[in-house]
């Protein structure tokens, strides 16, 4: 194992001064007669090293010419305490040897910034940018954020299906998987015969591990799943990708208000400990020219607010007699749209609130109707400056009401048989909730487009790499 040291471990005055190695990537390379510098990125930290290199060093004058942005180095020298401002130490090198040339005619990524679009043309370059190396450290840390927040109230981490034959959401809009050649596929009465396929029956990757995450909690009573998720939805919006990933838990014995406490407690958690573990991406982040102006006070906020709760009639009441004017008319019965919540979280309430009870027309098959017929035990979790960061419900555990809600919704009941027979066979109540773990990303990075937030974004027209 290599005994190089991390700039990110320097940084946080976690290595003593004294002989280290080091390896990495040239940001910058300037040459005098007297000395030269070379600003070292090894992509662990937002901060850059410092290394000081004297002209006359054994074999320098000759790789000299080749250290130029994009190329990779591995260097041995002493860290010392820098006496010039604006860093705690430099790097004097003492050995370095050129690992691998980046052309400077070809390298893409010059010293000059590059916006956003750009790079996300270079996607496989963009890791080693500054913003985008800030973002993946910023995931890292908040994947291991949700993980540790589950496992310390003892849920259990399960692995749902990829591919699958049910749809969840009962939108239809999903990835067909076959074997069949597209262009001739056997067919029986004029309709493709999926018995002859390769799982005898049509197959599509998931939109949601929730329905397989109801079937281990009603074994294991505490779980959830974080995986990738699938949608054909040809939306070529910043706020949707065909491939992301969810974070959905599902409780036996919970009922809404259980369901509701655990999502805001969650929203929370992960807030504070991100906030903490990644305060230098974050203030890197916030700190450019796209960013919004008091986004950390905001997430500072929201982590440490009590979220207010309001019934969906409310809310509807409440917008109606704003006196705004929505681009989305308001009148109950409609979704909310994002300018409806972001008004309750920032104007009226001036902080998260948790939305329940919607009409049961506009919400999943799964939800559990309540008492007066028109809605159901639904609930959205808002946050100032975005509107919904979590959706989620009590479940249906009552089997004849599931079966005529799957009915009316024109879904095949023939599909969803095991999942009715968990309504049969030792029924309980139960909850869940789902989080787009992207859109989280964007809550926390300030990021405005959805595409910046995953290192290989799909969507409508891309699918590289």
């Amino acid at each position: 194992m290599p005994n190089y040291v991390s700039i990110r471990d320097i940084s946080n005055d976690k290595v003593p001064v004294g002989m280290l190695q080091l390896a990495g990537w040239i940001r910058t390379h300037r040459q005098s007669k007297r000395v030269s510098f070379i600003e070292l990125s090894d992509g662990t930290s937002v901060s850059n090293l410092q290394l000081v290199v004297d002209p006359q060093l054994a074999g320098y004058a000759d790789i000299a010419p080749k250290l130029a942005t994009g190329a990779s180095i591995k260097v041995s020298g002493e860290l010392v305490l820098s006496p010039a401002k604006g860093q705690k130490y430099e790097f004097q090198v003492k050995e370095l040897e050129l690992l691998g040339e980046a052309d400077p005619e070809s390298y893409p990524l010059q010293k000059k910034g590059h916006s956003l679009e750009f790079l996300r043309e270079q996607l496989h370059l963009r890791p080693r940018t500054a913003t985008m190396g800030a973002v993946l450290r910023v995931r890292s840390a908040a994947a291991f954020a949700v993980n540790k927040f589950f496992t310390e109230r003892g849920f259990f981490y399960i692995h749902t299906p990829i591919i699958s034959t049910s749809d969840c959401e009962g939108a239809g809009e999903m990835f067909h998987v076959s074997t069949f050649d597209p262009e001739n596929p056997p067919r029986v009465n004029g309709k493709v015969d999926f018995s002859q396929d390769f799982f005898k029956e049509p197959a599509s990757l998931t939109v949601s591990g929730q329905l397989e995450g109801e079937i281990c909690a009603m074994g294991l009573s505490k779980i959830y799943t974080f995986g990738p998720t699938f949608r054909a939805e040809n939306s070529n919006t910043t706020r949707h990708l065909a491939e992301f990933w969810m974070i959905e838990p599902e409780m036996a014995f919970y009922e809404l208000q259980d369901n509701m406490l655990l999502a805001q407690e969650f929203v929370q958690d992960v807030l504070k400990q991100v906030l903490e573990s990644s305060a230098s991406e974050l203030e890197f982040l916030a700190s450019q020219e796209w960013a919004q102006q008091g986004h950390l006070e905001n997430l500072r906020r929201v982590a440490e607010t009590p979220f207010e709760t309001m019934d969906y009639t409310d809310a509807i009441r409440i917008l109606e007699e704003s006196g705004k004017t929505f681009e989305y008319p308001v009148k109950w019965g409609i979704d909310l749209q994002s300018e409806h919540e972001r008004f309750l979280t920032d104007e009226y309430v001036k902080g998260p609130v948790t939305v329940i009870n919607y009409p049961k027309d506009i919400k999943a098959f799964y939800m559990r109707l309540n008492e007066d017929g028109k809605t159901v035990r639904a609930m959205d979790v808002l946050v100032p400056r975005l509107g919904e960061i979590v959706g989620g419900s009590q479940r249906e555990e009552r089997h004849d009401v599931l079966l005529e809600k799957i009915r009316a919704m024109g879904l095949d009941e023939r599909s969803y048989w095991w999942y009715l027979e968990l309504r049969k066979f030792g029924t309980v109540p139960h909850s869940g909730f789902g989080l787009g773990f992207e859109r989280l990303l964007m809550y926390l990075t300030g990021m405005t487009n959805i595409r910046d937030v995953i290192g290989f974004p799909r969507f409508p027209g891309f699918a590289k790499f």
